[in-house]
């Protein structure tokens, strides 16, 4: 089942629980707009970004948009640069990006976006024309109070540099039109950290609920890119005890625990986790099986399937990733008694500092770090604590209850701003 299947599958087992009307279920599920070459949904636009490469030639890529939702607030998601862009797969990132802003209860909806292109194989000047090429198509499609755009795979805080400046020739100076920017432009300190904060914090929560900490348990973490190197480095500080960890080049084991900060060390030295002395390599394949308390996939989406479900031995799940676990796969899971922190609460650390940003840049005041990082945590330990209720509501597991949570916050704003059947 791919992402959008298995998303609109959570979504309608929400909406029964909370006994919407279906009209209204509709409404919620169909995008705002969608912004691409092909694909009617309510609006159309062509936004092919042709530029001059270095070498004189010109070529053309196709940038995109979807804009979910914006019931509770501007829109807000991801521009990502990849050369094999799933339509499916961004629409269902848009509307996870409704529902876990809903349940991190700030003023956002959800959007995705980006351009089909392989940003390796464009130089430094390359990429900069053509994300300016892309904000000058769309640039009356986003806006501080419209959609405000953050980075995702193949961007980062320099692309926002670059959409902030284009944007603003256009419309004034706008720090507010994006987040995840480079600090000295407005961006949030605490924000290179934030998402792995929220794992962690996500998880100590979760570990509360059963009578146990961090401390002492055993975790496995696939994916060591921003996400999964800073929770390793937040759950080592904690005390936990990170066995296993895996990223592109390979993975490593080592059953004492792993020496997160010279790992951590290693890998910004040599690109990857590969040659690190610390650990014994292992198959990538087997990183998700390997023996431990807490599995932390942070890397991709549909790893965990109804393939490896039955052999995980991990007691508790936290979804750092974006759908990680298949719907399949989350029934077998259920039955083995494994508890599944889900995406859309135990990833939402990213956008939650994401909205500190846009607050700072709209108030023009800055926070300090230890501000940022206490808000955060007041943020995710409120909503951990509504998700719980949804779940004693309704009778339900955790990703049912974040569902609920999420949807019945955007149904009854739709519903408060007018919405007719």
């Amino acid at each position: 089942m791919n992402a959008l299947a298995a998303t609109n599958r959570n979504f309608k087992l929400a909406t029964r629980l909370l006994g919407l009307d279906s009209k209204l279920e509709k409404s919620l599920l169909i995008p705002f707009r969608e912004i691409k070459a092909s694909s009617i949904v309510l609006y159309v636009y062509h936004v092919e970004c042709t530029i001059p490469k270095d070498d004189g030639s010109l070529v053309s890529y196709v940038g995109f948009r979807v804009q979910h939702d914006n019931a509770r607030g501007p829109m807000k998601g991801g521009i990502r640069y990849h050369p094999e862009v799933d339509p499916d797969e961004v629409n269902a990132l848009a509307q996870l990006m409704t529902w876990k802003t809903a349940v991190a209860n700030i003023p956002y909806g959800g959007a995705k976006g980006g351009i089909g292109c392989d940003p390796a194989e464009l130089s430094i000047s390359e990429l900069e024309r053509l994300t300016r090429v892309f904000t000058q198509k769309i640039h009356d499609l986003i806006g501080t109070h419209i959609d405000v755009p953050a980075p995702d795979m193949g961007t980062g805080p320099q692309t926002m540099a670059w959409i902030l400046d284009e944007y603003s020739k256009f419309h004034g100076y706008s720090p507010a039109v994006v987040t995840g920017k480079p600090i000295d432009l407005g961006g949030s300190l605490g924000r290179d950290a934030a998402t792995g904060r929220g794992v962690l914090i996500g998880t100590e929560a979760l570990l509360n609920e059963y009578g146990k900490s961090v401390s002492g348990q055993r975790f496995v973490i696939q994916g060591f890119g921003n996400v999964g190197s800073w929770a390793a480095q937040l759950i080592s500080e904690k005390g936990g005890k990170v066995v296993a960890v895996s990223d592109v080049t390979g993975a490593i084991k080592n059953s004492k625990g792993i020496d997160i900060p010279s790992l951590l060390k290693h890998s910004r030295e040599h690109k990857g986790l590969k040659g690190f002395d610390g650990a014994d390599p292992v198959d990538p394949n087997s990183i998700l099986v390997e023996d431990c308390d807490v599995l932390v996939p942070a890397a991709l989406g549909g790893v965990i399937n109804r393939e490896n479900a039955n052999e995980i031995k991990a007691k508790f799940i936290i979804e750092a990733a974006n759908h990680p676990t298949d719907p399949e796969a989350d029934e077998i899971l259920k039955k083995k008694g494994v508890v599944i922190l889900p995406d859309i609460y135990a990833n939402s650390g990213g956008v939650t500092v994401s909205y500190f940003e846009w607050v700072q840049n709209i108030q023009g005041f800055m926070w300090d770090e230890e501000k940022v990082n206490n808000e955060l945590k007041t943020y995710m330990t409120k909503a951990f604590k509504d998700v719980k209720d949804m779940c004693k509501t309704h009778e339900c597991d955790l990703r049912m209850g974040a569902f609920t949570l999420g949807v019945n916050r955007v149904a009854r704003a739709t519903i408060l701003r007018g919405w007719e059947a």
